[in-house]
């Protein structure tokens, strides 16, 4: 009885690093692409736009700022415009793959979800 314990306990510890590589594996192959893109979009807005600048001029009534940045988006350059979707959509890609991580990991930890 005591060596079907350890075996058990032996085949949740294995399956536990299973799970948590293959969640990680999720996080880390396009999660990381994904970041990677948005942090070098990030930068290339920084080189076309004086952002300082921009958040100077920014409204101080919250109502006005979606107005104004939507304005400023459309009277920026081709270049700033893309720089601007490319670092949303991988922003909300890597947002989608940390959750999907997040839900495989916890359904590892509750087997009856899997």
């Amino acid at each position: 009885m005591n060596n079907n314990d350890t075996q058990s306990t032996i085949e949740r510890v294995v399956m536990q690093r299973v799970h948590l590589i293959r969640a990680l594996r999720f996080a880390i192959s396009s999660g990381t692409l994904s970041f990677l893109v948005s942090a070098l979009a990030l930068w290339g807005i920084g080189r076309e736009v004086w952002v300082a600048h921009v958040l100077q001029n920014a409204p101080t009534n919250l109502m006005d700022i979606p107005q104004f940045y939507f304005v400023a988006f459309l009277h920026t350059q081709f270049i700033v415009q893309l720089l601007i979707v490319l670092t949303i959509a991988a922003l909300l890609f890597v947002a989608r793959e940390i959750s999907r991580a997040l839900d495989f990991v916890a359904a590892a930890k509750n087997p009856e979800l899997i």
